[in-house]
């Protein structure tokens, strides 16, 4: 009787599945669209560094490349990652706002970085083109997510 009781016990640990967190169950669905922005990051910074408009003074490997590549590999992908994820927990006009939001505060960010040296911007240059800059940058981005989201 003491072995039957101890073998259900075995048999009910073994049934018990682990489930992954939902980010890691979709985060396939996100690498299309993670990819895509960091690809149009590189070459959005490619051109507006070509054209004069912004540099970056301090970045890794600068003899090899004009641009911050830490931020267009590292710090992009991981921003648009996170932005997703919020989408998926949102309406429409929660991510209508969330993208307002995130391009007002990343034309506060690249004044902030300007403060400490990172980003050098032309005197022709307005903060207010990065505001209206990343309104379709971050619509486009999502919009490809859910074209390309499952189901």
């Amino acid at each position: 009787m003491n072995i039957a009781k101890h073998s259900k016990d075995l048999n009910s640990r073994q049934s018990q599945k682990r489930r992954f967190p939902d980010w890691i169950k979709n985060s396939s669905n996100f690498l299309p669209s993670i990819l895509l922005a960091s690809l149009l990051g590189t070459y959005l910074d490619l051109y507006f560094i070509g054209k004069g408009f912004y540099c970056f003074p301090i970045r890794p490997m600068s003899t090899v490349f004009s641009i911050n590549i830490a931020f267009t590999l590292i710090g992009l992908p991981l921003l648009i990652g996170v932005f997703l994820y919020a989408c998926n927990k949102m309406n429409s006009w929660g991510i209508g706002g969330l993208i307002i939001i995130l391009s007002l505060l990343m034309a506060v960010g690249e004044k902030q970085a300007e403060t400490f040296g990172l980003f050098v911007h032309s005197v022709s240059w307005n903060h207010i083109y990065s505001l209206i800059g990343y309104i379709p940058y971050l619509t486009f981005i999502y919009s490809l997510y859910c074209w390309s989201k499952p189901g």
